[in-house]
Protein backbone atom coordinates (compact mmCIF):
# COMPACT_ATOMS: atom_id res chain seq x y z
CA UNK A 1 0.00 0.00 0.00
CA UNK A 2 2.80 2.42 0.95
CA UNK A 3 4.72 1.56 -2.25
CA UNK A 4 1.59 2.17 -4.31
CA UNK A 5 1.01 5.52 -2.62
CA UNK A 6 4.61 6.65 -3.19
CA UNK A 7 4.41 5.61 -6.82
CA UNK A 8 1.17 7.56 -7.19
CA UNK A 9 2.74 10.69 -5.75
CA UNK A 10 6.28 10.47 -7.15
CA UNK A 11 5.60 8.45 -10.30
CA UNK A 12 7.36 5.33 -11.57
CA UNK A 13 11.09 5.26 -12.18
CA UNK A 14 10.39 5.61 -15.89
CA UNK A 15 8.25 8.67 -15.33
CA UNK A 16 10.86 10.23 -13.07
CA UNK A 17 13.54 9.69 -15.73
CA UNK A 18 11.38 11.40 -18.36
CA UNK A 19 10.73 14.25 -15.97
CA UNK A 20 14.48 14.60 -15.36
CA UNK A 21 15.24 14.75 -19.09
CA UNK A 22 12.42 17.09 -20.10
CA UNK A 23 14.28 20.32 -19.12
CA UNK A 24 17.16 19.21 -21.35
CA UNK A 25 14.73 18.70 -24.23
CA UNK A 26 13.38 22.21 -23.63
CA UNK A 27 16.94 23.59 -23.68
CA UNK A 28 17.65 21.92 -27.04
CA UNK A 29 14.35 23.18 -28.45
CA UNK A 30 15.23 26.71 -27.34
CA UNK A 31 18.29 26.59 -29.63
CA UNK A 32 16.36 25.42 -32.69
CA UNK A 33 15.42 28.83 -34.07
CA UNK A 34 18.97 30.15 -33.62
CA UNK A 35 20.57 27.11 -35.29
CA UNK A 36 18.04 27.22 -38.14
CA UNK A 37 19.30 30.69 -39.16
CA UNK A 38 22.82 29.36 -39.85
CA UNK A 39 23.93 28.78 -43.42
CA UNK A 40 25.03 25.31 -44.49
CA UNK A 41 28.70 26.27 -44.14
CA UNK A 42 28.13 27.77 -40.69
CA UNK A 43 26.25 24.68 -39.58
CA UNK A 44 28.97 22.34 -40.83
CA UNK A 45 31.58 24.50 -39.08
CA UNK A 46 29.97 23.60 -35.75
CA UNK A 47 31.82 20.27 -35.76
CA UNK A 48 35.24 21.94 -35.79
CA UNK A 49 34.00 24.39 -33.16
CA UNK A 50 32.86 21.58 -30.84
CA UNK A 51 36.12 19.67 -31.28
CA UNK A 52 38.12 22.78 -30.45
CA UNK A 53 36.12 23.18 -27.23
CA UNK A 54 36.85 19.54 -26.32
CA UNK A 55 40.56 20.15 -26.90
CA UNK A 56 40.30 23.06 -24.45
CA UNK A 57 38.78 20.83 -21.76
CA UNK A 58 35.04 20.87 -22.40
CA UNK A 59 33.18 17.63 -21.68
CA UNK A 60 30.67 15.95 -23.97
CA UNK A 61 27.90 16.81 -21.51
CA UNK A 62 28.83 20.48 -21.86
CA UNK A 63 28.19 20.22 -25.59
CA UNK A 64 25.03 18.11 -25.46
CA UNK A 65 22.51 20.89 -26.10
CA UNK A 66 24.22 22.61 -29.07
CA UNK A 67 25.40 19.28 -30.56
CA UNK A 68 21.92 17.74 -30.48
CA UNK A 69 20.43 20.95 -31.91
CA UNK A 70 23.03 20.85 -34.70
CA UNK A 71 22.23 17.23 -35.59
CA UNK A 72 18.51 17.99 -35.56
CA UNK A 73 18.96 20.86 -38.02
CA UNK A 74 21.30 18.79 -40.22
CA UNK A 75 18.72 16.00 -40.23
CA UNK A 76 16.13 18.40 -41.63
CA UNK A 77 18.45 19.67 -44.34
CA UNK A 78 20.14 16.42 -45.40
CA UNK A 79 17.57 13.70 -44.72
CA UNK A 80 14.37 15.70 -44.63
CA UNK A 81 13.71 14.34 -41.13
CA UNK A 82 13.41 16.32 -37.90
CA UNK A 83 14.16 14.67 -34.57
CA UNK A 84 11.07 14.70 -32.36
CA UNK A 85 11.26 15.36 -28.63
CA UNK A 86 10.91 11.64 -27.85
CA UNK A 87 13.90 11.00 -30.11
CA UNK A 88 15.94 13.63 -28.26
CA UNK A 89 15.14 11.79 -25.04
CA UNK A 90 16.20 8.48 -26.62
CA UNK A 91 19.45 10.08 -27.76
CA UNK A 92 20.22 11.35 -24.25
CA UNK A 93 19.48 7.95 -22.75
CA UNK A 94 21.94 6.35 -25.18
CA UNK A 95 24.56 9.02 -24.43
CA UNK A 96 24.29 8.17 -20.74
CA UNK A 97 25.18 4.54 -21.44
CA UNK A 98 21.70 3.13 -20.89
CA UNK A 99 19.15 1.15 -22.91
CA UNK A 100 16.48 3.04 -24.85
CA UNK A 101 13.30 1.05 -25.45
CA UNK A 102 11.23 2.62 -28.19
CA UNK A 103 8.03 1.66 -29.93
CA UNK A 104 8.02 0.56 -33.55
CA UNK A 105 7.96 3.66 -35.71
CA UNK A 106 9.65 5.97 -33.21
CA UNK A 107 12.78 5.92 -35.32
CA UNK A 108 15.65 4.20 -33.51
CA UNK A 109 17.89 4.61 -36.53
CA UNK A 110 17.51 8.38 -36.48
CA UNK A 111 17.79 8.48 -32.68
CA UNK A 112 21.26 6.91 -32.84
CA UNK A 113 22.61 9.80 -34.92
CA UNK A 114 22.44 12.09 -31.87
CA UNK A 115 24.76 10.20 -29.48
CA UNK A 116 26.87 9.00 -32.43
CA UNK A 117 27.66 12.57 -33.46
CA UNK A 118 28.23 13.82 -29.91
CA UNK A 119 30.53 10.97 -28.87
CA UNK A 120 32.39 10.95 -32.21
CA UNK A 121 33.55 14.52 -31.54
CA UNK A 122 36.28 13.15 -29.24
CA UNK A 123 37.83 11.31 -32.17
CA UNK A 124 38.03 8.01 -30.29
CA UNK A 125 35.55 6.17 -32.47
CA UNK A 126 31.91 5.10 -32.14
CA UNK A 127 30.67 1.63 -33.10
CA UNK A 128 27.06 1.06 -34.13
CA UNK A 129 26.36 -2.65 -33.79
CA UNK A 130 23.53 -4.20 -35.83
CA UNK A 131 22.14 -7.72 -36.09
CA UNK A 132 22.95 -8.28 -39.77
CA UNK A 133 25.12 -7.01 -42.59
CA UNK A 134 22.21 -5.55 -44.54
CA UNK A 135 21.23 -3.19 -41.71
CA UNK A 136 24.85 -2.20 -41.17
CA UNK A 137 25.28 -1.22 -44.82
CA UNK A 138 21.88 0.47 -45.00
CA UNK A 139 22.39 2.56 -41.87
CA UNK A 140 25.97 3.49 -42.80
CA UNK A 141 24.75 4.78 -46.17
CA UNK A 142 21.50 6.33 -44.96
CA UNK A 143 22.49 7.98 -41.68
CA UNK A 144 26.06 8.36 -42.91
CA UNK A 145 24.82 11.13 -45.22
CA UNK A 146 24.05 13.27 -42.17
CA UNK A 147 27.36 12.57 -40.41
CA UNK A 148 29.47 13.11 -43.52
CA UNK A 149 27.66 16.37 -44.23
CA UNK A 150 28.70 17.52 -40.75
CA UNK A 151 32.32 16.59 -41.43
CA UNK A 152 32.59 13.19 -39.72
CA UNK A 153 34.03 10.09 -41.38
CA UNK A 154 31.74 7.05 -41.59
CA UNK A 155 32.53 3.48 -42.67
CA UNK A 156 31.13 -0.01 -42.43
CA UNK A 157 32.73 -3.35 -41.51
CA UNK A 158 32.16 -5.84 -44.32
CA UNK A 159 32.89 -9.61 -44.04
CA UNK A 160 35.89 -10.97 -45.95
CA UNK A 161 37.36 -7.50 -46.51
CA UNK A 162 41.13 -7.15 -46.27
CA UNK A 163 43.19 -6.03 -43.31
CA UNK A 164 43.82 -2.57 -44.77
CA UNK A 165 40.13 -1.99 -45.50
CA UNK A 166 39.11 -2.98 -41.99
CA UNK A 167 41.82 -0.85 -40.43
CA UNK A 168 40.53 2.11 -42.42
CA UNK A 169 36.95 1.36 -41.36
CA UNK A 170 37.85 1.23 -37.68
CA UNK A 171 39.78 4.49 -37.98
CA UNK A 172 36.56 6.29 -38.99
CA UNK A 173 34.71 8.49 -36.52
CA UNK A 174 31.65 6.24 -36.75
CA UNK A 175 31.80 2.58 -37.76
CA UNK A 176 28.76 0.44 -38.52
CA UNK A 177 28.90 -3.34 -38.50
CA UNK A 178 27.32 -6.62 -37.56
CA UNK A 179 27.93 -7.92 -34.04
CA UNK A 180 29.86 -11.03 -35.15
CA UNK A 181 32.26 -8.95 -37.24
CA UNK A 182 33.25 -6.74 -34.32
CA UNK A 183 33.80 -9.84 -32.19
CA UNK A 184 35.83 -11.84 -34.70
CA UNK A 185 37.97 -8.81 -35.57
CA UNK A 186 38.76 -8.45 -31.86
CA UNK A 187 39.75 -12.12 -31.64
CA UNK A 188 41.88 -11.95 -34.79
CA UNK A 189 43.69 -8.89 -33.48
CA UNK A 190 44.60 -10.72 -30.29
CA UNK A 191 46.10 -13.56 -32.32
CA UNK A 192 48.48 -11.23 -34.16
CA UNK A 193 52.14 -10.87 -33.28
CA UNK A 194 52.27 -7.07 -33.33
CA UNK A 195 49.85 -4.38 -32.17
CA UNK A 196 50.76 -2.47 -35.32
CA UNK A 197 48.87 -5.10 -37.28
CA UNK A 198 45.66 -4.61 -35.27
CA UNK A 199 42.67 -3.35 -37.25
CA UNK A 200 40.76 -2.15 -34.18
CA UNK A 201 41.80 0.66 -31.91
CA UNK A 202 40.81 1.07 -28.26
CA UNK A 203 37.12 0.21 -27.82
CA UNK A 204 35.53 3.50 -26.86
CA UNK A 205 31.74 3.63 -27.25
CA UNK A 206 29.22 1.22 -28.75
CA UNK A 207 25.52 1.49 -29.48
CA UNK A 208 24.00 -1.98 -29.79
CA UNK A 209 20.83 -2.20 -31.87
CA UNK A 210 18.40 -4.96 -30.84
CA UNK A 211 20.39 -5.21 -27.63
CA UNK A 212 18.04 -7.81 -26.17
CA UNK A 213 18.74 -10.16 -29.09
CA UNK A 214 22.51 -9.73 -29.04
CA UNK A 215 23.20 -9.66 -25.29
CA UNK A 216 20.45 -12.02 -24.11
CA UNK A 217 19.20 -14.35 -26.87
CA UNK A 218 22.64 -14.95 -28.37
CA UNK A 219 24.48 -14.78 -25.06
CA UNK A 220 25.04 -18.53 -24.81
CA UNK A 221 26.69 -18.75 -28.22
CA UNK A 222 30.35 -17.72 -27.90
CA UNK A 223 32.41 -16.43 -30.79
CA UNK A 224 35.09 -19.02 -31.56
CA UNK A 225 38.06 -19.07 -33.92
CA UNK A 226 39.24 -22.62 -34.50
CA UNK A 227 42.29 -24.13 -36.11
CA UNK A 228 43.27 -27.60 -37.29
CA UNK A 229 43.83 -30.09 -34.51
CA UNK A 230 44.50 -33.77 -34.29
CA UNK A 231 43.15 -36.37 -36.67
CA UNK A 232 39.61 -37.45 -35.88
CA UNK A 233 39.48 -40.63 -33.83
CA UNK A 234 37.81 -43.71 -35.26
CA UNK A 235 36.06 -44.02 -31.90
CA UNK A 236 33.36 -41.52 -32.93
CA UNK A 237 31.69 -44.00 -35.27
CA UNK A 238 32.12 -46.96 -32.95
CA UNK A 239 30.78 -45.13 -29.89
CA UNK A 240 27.90 -43.63 -31.88
CA UNK A 241 26.63 -47.17 -32.53
CA UNK A 242 26.26 -47.66 -28.77
CA UNK A 243 24.35 -44.44 -27.99
CA UNK A 244 20.82 -45.76 -28.86
CA UNK A 245 21.24 -48.29 -26.04
CA UNK A 246 21.35 -45.48 -23.47
CA UNK A 247 17.93 -44.30 -22.27
CA UNK A 248 17.00 -40.85 -21.02
CA UNK A 249 16.44 -40.46 -17.25
CA UNK A 250 17.61 -44.03 -16.66
CA UNK A 251 21.11 -43.67 -18.07
CA UNK A 252 21.48 -39.92 -18.58
CA UNK A 253 19.85 -36.63 -17.62
CA UNK A 254 19.17 -33.91 -20.15
CA UNK A 255 19.34 -30.15 -19.58
CA UNK A 256 17.95 -28.65 -22.78
CA UNK A 257 18.25 -25.05 -21.58
CA UNK A 258 21.88 -25.49 -20.58
CA UNK A 259 22.57 -27.64 -23.67
CA UNK A 260 24.20 -30.34 -21.55
CA UNK A 261 23.90 -34.07 -20.90
CA UNK A 262 25.11 -35.91 -17.79
CA UNK A 263 25.35 -39.66 -17.27
CA UNK A 264 23.64 -40.99 -14.16
CA UNK A 265 25.50 -43.32 -11.82
CA UNK A 266 23.69 -46.29 -13.34
CA UNK A 267 24.33 -44.91 -16.80
CA UNK A 268 28.04 -44.67 -16.09
CA UNK A 269 28.22 -48.31 -15.06
CA UNK A 270 26.19 -49.38 -18.08
CA UNK A 271 28.37 -47.29 -20.43
CA UNK A 272 31.51 -48.90 -18.99
CA UNK A 273 30.06 -52.33 -19.78
CA UNK A 274 29.12 -51.32 -23.33
CA UNK A 275 32.50 -49.74 -24.06
CA UNK A 276 34.34 -52.62 -22.44
CA UNK A 277 32.55 -55.19 -24.57
CA UNK A 278 33.33 -53.11 -27.66
CA UNK A 279 37.02 -53.04 -26.76
CA UNK A 280 37.01 -49.27 -26.28
CA UNK A 281 38.28 -49.20 -22.69
CA UNK A 282 41.77 -49.68 -21.40
CA UNK A 283 42.71 -51.08 -17.99
CA UNK A 284 46.06 -51.43 -16.30
CA UNK A 285 47.66 -54.74 -15.44
CA UNK A 286 49.45 -55.30 -12.15
CA UNK A 287 52.57 -53.63 -13.55
CA UNK A 288 50.67 -50.55 -14.72
CA UNK A 289 50.91 -51.40 -18.43
CA UNK A 290 47.71 -50.62 -20.40
CA UNK A 291 45.81 -53.21 -22.37
CA UNK A 292 42.35 -53.20 -23.93
CA UNK A 293 39.46 -54.64 -22.01
CA UNK A 294 37.53 -56.96 -24.29
CA UNK A 295 34.92 -57.90 -21.71
CA UNK A 296 32.60 -55.98 -19.41
CA UNK A 297 34.49 -53.83 -16.93
CA UNK A 298 37.12 -51.13 -16.92
CA UNK A 299 37.04 -47.64 -15.41
CA UNK A 300 35.74 -44.91 -17.71
CA UNK A 301 37.42 -42.27 -15.55
CA UNK A 302 40.84 -43.86 -15.75
CA UNK A 303 43.26 -41.34 -17.33
CA UNK A 304 43.82 -43.80 -20.16
CA UNK A 305 40.12 -43.57 -21.06
CA UNK A 306 39.62 -39.78 -20.98
CA UNK A 307 39.34 -39.65 -24.77
CA UNK A 308 36.66 -42.36 -24.80
CA UNK A 309 34.72 -40.57 -22.06
CA UNK A 310 34.87 -37.27 -23.91
CA UNK A 311 33.74 -38.80 -27.21
CA UNK A 312 30.92 -40.64 -25.40
CA UNK A 313 29.65 -37.38 -23.91
CA UNK A 314 29.82 -35.54 -27.23
CA UNK A 315 28.07 -38.34 -29.09
CA UNK A 316 25.38 -38.35 -26.42
CA UNK A 317 24.93 -34.59 -26.86
CA UNK A 318 24.76 -34.98 -30.63
CA UNK A 319 21.96 -37.56 -30.36
CA UNK A 320 19.98 -35.97 -27.51
CA UNK A 321 20.28 -32.24 -28.17
CA UNK A 322 21.05 -31.63 -31.85
CA UNK A 323 18.28 -32.33 -34.33
CA UNK A 324 18.60 -32.48 -38.11
CA UNK A 325 16.92 -29.57 -39.99
CA UNK A 326 16.67 -27.67 -36.71
CA UNK A 327 20.24 -27.25 -35.53
CA UNK A 328 21.97 -28.44 -38.69
CA UNK A 329 21.33 -29.79 -42.16
CA UNK A 330 23.12 -32.15 -44.50
CA UNK A 331 24.37 -30.48 -47.70
CA UNK A 332 26.56 -32.30 -50.23
CA UNK A 333 27.53 -34.88 -47.63
CA UNK A 334 28.52 -32.26 -45.03
CA UNK A 335 26.97 -31.20 -41.73
CA UNK A 336 26.14 -27.48 -42.03
CA UNK A 337 25.17 -25.55 -38.89
CA UNK A 338 21.89 -23.62 -38.84
CA UNK A 339 21.90 -20.35 -36.88
CA UNK A 340 19.11 -20.84 -34.35
CA UNK A 341 18.37 -17.10 -34.22
CA UNK A 342 18.29 -16.21 -37.91
CA UNK A 343 17.64 -19.61 -39.52
CA UNK A 344 20.51 -19.05 -41.93
CA UNK A 345 23.10 -21.72 -42.64
CA UNK A 346 26.63 -21.06 -41.39
CA UNK A 347 28.67 -22.53 -44.22
CA UNK A 348 32.25 -23.25 -43.22
CA UNK A 349 31.65 -23.08 -39.47
CA UNK A 350 32.07 -26.12 -37.25
CA UNK A 351 31.24 -26.89 -33.66
CA UNK A 352 34.35 -27.30 -31.57
CA UNK A 353 35.59 -29.82 -29.04
CA UNK A 354 34.55 -32.88 -31.06
CA UNK A 355 30.83 -32.06 -31.22
CA UNK A 356 30.85 -31.63 -35.00
CA UNK A 357 32.57 -34.98 -35.43
CA UNK A 358 29.94 -36.57 -33.18
CA UNK A 359 27.14 -35.15 -35.35
CA UNK A 360 28.94 -36.36 -38.49
CA UNK A 361 29.18 -39.84 -36.99
CA UNK A 362 25.48 -39.73 -36.08
CA UNK A 363 24.54 -38.80 -39.66
CA UNK A 364 27.01 -41.32 -41.16
CA UNK A 365 28.85 -38.74 -43.27
CA UNK A 366 32.61 -38.39 -43.63
CA UNK A 367 34.15 -37.45 -40.29
CA UNK A 368 36.64 -34.62 -40.71
CA UNK A 369 39.60 -33.90 -38.50
CA UNK A 370 38.96 -32.14 -35.21
CA UNK A 371 39.49 -28.44 -34.68
CA UNK A 372 40.98 -26.82 -31.63
CA UNK A 373 39.83 -23.50 -30.17
CA UNK A 374 42.41 -20.78 -30.80
CA UNK A 375 40.42 -17.84 -29.47
CA UNK A 376 36.96 -17.34 -27.99
CA UNK A 377 34.87 -14.65 -26.34
CA UNK A 378 31.22 -14.14 -25.46
CA UNK A 379 29.25 -11.07 -26.48
CA UNK A 380 28.91 -9.98 -22.86
CA UNK A 381 32.67 -10.06 -22.30
CA UNK A 382 33.31 -8.35 -25.63
CA UNK A 383 31.04 -5.39 -24.93
CA UNK A 384 32.35 -5.03 -21.38
CA UNK A 385 35.61 -3.93 -22.98
CA UNK A 386 34.04 -0.71 -24.25
CA UNK A 387 34.49 2.44 -22.21
CA UNK A 388 30.79 3.17 -22.60
CA UNK A 389 27.99 0.92 -23.84
CA UNK A 390 24.36 1.63 -24.66
CA UNK A 391 21.61 -0.24 -26.45
CA UNK A 392 18.35 0.13 -28.33
CA UNK A 393 15.37 -2.17 -28.46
Amino acid sequence: MIGWALKKVMGSRHERELKRLQPKVDAINALESKIAKLSDDQLRAKTAEFREKIDRGASLDDLLYPAFATVREAGKRVLGMRHYDVQLIGGMVLHEGKIAEMRTGEGKTLVATLPCYLNALEGKGVHVVTVNDYLARRDAEWMGQLHRWLGLSVDVIVPQSGNAAKKRAYAADITYGQNNEFGFDYLRDNMKFSIFDYVQRELNYAIVDEVDSILIDEARTPLIISGPGKTASDKYQRITELIPKLRRDEHYELDEKGRSVALTEGGMEYAEKLLGRAGLLEVRDTKGAPYREETAGGNLYDPANIESLHILQQCLRAHALYQRDTHYMITDGEVVIIDEFTGRTLKGRRWSDGLHQAVEAKERVAIKDENITLATISFQNLFRLYGKLSGMT
